[in-house]
């Protein structure tokens, strides 16, 4: 999808820190960070919900969720402790609409609601 921006940040188009990437996903930072650790694994095709994941698409969840641990391992925050979030739709607070998943940690969070 040409105009979205995950797809110019995991396709190189956009320059970013790179923290993880494999022949799926990439892992970079969130520029609008909502803990000390907020990290997104982004995978390098386009789905652009959780809800359009179909059969076709469980390896790259699996590895969604794989780079996820790796990137809280490699920040330190997988022994502490980190969330996985993955919001879906507008009601859910996506506002990219390009599958992600944020890893969040760094400091105790408090309860989701």
């Amino acid at each position: 999808m040409s105009d979205c921006i995950f797809c110019k940040i995991a396709g190189k188009a956009i320059p970013a820190e790179l923290l993880f990437e494999d022949e799926r996903v990439v892992a970079v930072r969130d520029i609008h960070p909502a803990a000390p650790v907020h990290l997104l694994v982004i995978p390098k095709a386009h789905v652009a919900t959780l809800n359009d994941a179909a059969g076709e698409d469980d390896a790259l969840l699996a590895s969604i969720v794989r780079a996820a641990a790796a990137v809280a391992r490699a920040q330190g925050v997988a022994g502490s402790g980190y969330r996985l979030v993955v919001n879906c739709n507008r009601d859910g607070g996506q506002e990219v609409f390009h599958l992600h998943a944020h890893v969040l940690g760094g400091r105790k969070l408090g309860p989701m609601g």
